[in-house]
């Protein structure tokens, strides 16, 4: 998979999605800045910030992914690639629904992803080694340039969402402990049932994970 290194970037995620849209890229490709000054996060909030953190984005063709992933769960895929990536360096880091990495009860990250035609653009920001955007960070020295690659290569295997999500609906619990914003609104997930296409079912409504 080609790899674009920057020093210095507004975002990753932006930056993939206009050069596949002028065809100056295309899937597969990642992304990777060392600094990241207007990132996109989730519901419109940034993900800025400087050395020693990762931020980075890949561009996956559909037929690529699994046939049986549902789009509407593909953060949820991704980022739980990455927290099993992560594990050979912390082992308390657990994926929050639906895209949000947690250090104990800490968030230090998360993935956003967004469909560009045929194409699958995935977003991750993870406070490595310094606390920015109002979060905490995992306090682990790792190149972002290394983390990347080991993520890719993980990512390489391409498992079944069925694999990803048996293994996602033990950790699900975690999140019961937690509230999560649906619209304006914040919900609490202490009696949220996950369907097996990683939507919520709250208070009698379906939710979907569309980030």
């Amino acid at each position: 998979m080609e790899i674009l290194s920057f020093d210095l970037l507004p975002s990753t995620q932006n930056y993939l999605i206009d050069a596949l849209k002028a065809g100056r890229l295309g899937p597969p490709c990642a992304v990777i800045a060392l600094e990241q000054c207007a990132g996109i996060g989730s519901r419109d909030n940034t993900w800025s910030g400087g050395k020693g953190n990762f931020f980075a984005s890949i561009a996956i063709s559909l037929d690529q992914l699994p046939s049986d992933l549902p789009l509407s769960s593909a953060s949820i895929y991704f980022s739980y690639i990455m927290k099993e990536v992560l594990l050979e360096y912390h082992e308390n880091i657990w994926l929050k629904w639906p895209n949000d990495f947690y250090f104990n009860d800490e968030k230090v990250g998360g993935t956003i992803t967004k469909k560009v035609d045929q194409t699958l653009v995935c977003g991750i920001g993870i406070n490595l080694k310094n606390e920015q955007n109002g979060y905490r960070a995992l306090g682990i020295d790792i190149p972002p340039e290394i983390l990347l690659k080991k993520f890719l290569f993980a990512l390489d295997k391409f498992p079944r969402w069925k694999h990803i999500f048996s293994e996602y609906r033990v950790e699900f619990e975690l999140s019961r402990r937690f509230s999560v914003h649906i619209g304006n609104l914040r919900k609490s997930l202490s009696d949220a049932v996950l369907d097996e296409d990683g939507s919520l079912l709250i208070n009698g409504k379906k939710v979907y994970n569309l980030r």
